[in-house]
């Protein structure tokens, strides 16, 4: 698969919506509520200092990404970054290309390591490709997220150096 990954602007978070609200409703990765309006996604995903990625595949948007510091002030060398893929393109490397490009813009920007803070315990799809690119899981808040299907489950804390 031929992937292109560019960066864009808060005006074009439009490119990237379709796949956010399908990934977000589902209600089983995402503490973002599943019916977050538009404008709302924009400012979450999108908050001053953050960037945006898409991965782009023959014309099309099959992911994105966000980066920011994980905390203002004396914790902005952590980056925090988050992924979506969408549901048809899964299973192709999408997500794993999506952190790959996350960790050298973040290693770019001067930042010395990334943090996911919450990584929900039952997506071990997300977890082990974490792992695979040198994540470790350094906490676990039990039952802080409410998995649509499942309940309350835990979540990970999960780190890196870049």
């Amino acid at each position: 698969m031929n992937l292109a990954i560019r960066e864009i602007g808060s005006a074009e978070f439009g490119l990237i919506w379709p796949i956010f609200r399908e990934v977000v409703a589902a209600g089983d990765t995402y503490i973002y509520s599943p019916d977050i309006a538009f404008e709302e996604a924009r400012s979450t995903w999108l908050p001053p200092r953050a960037r945006a990625f898409v991965a782009e595949a023959d014309g099309n948007i099959v992911g994105h990404y966000m980066l920011k510091p994980n905390a203002p002030g004396l914790g902005d060398h952590v980056a925090n970054a988050g992924y979506m893929v969408a549901p048809s393109a899964r299973g192709q490397g999408i997500a794993s290309r999506l952190c790959e490009h996350s960790i050298e813009t973040a290693r770019a920007a001067g930042f010395s390591a990334m943090q996911f803070n919450a990584v929900v315990r039952s997506n071990e799809v997300a977890v082990r490709l974490w792992q695979k690119h040198g994540f470790t899981i350094v906490g676990m808040v039990p039952k802080a997220f409410r998995h649509a299907r499942l309940g309350p489950t835990d979540i990970y804390i999960m780190h890196r150096f870049v």
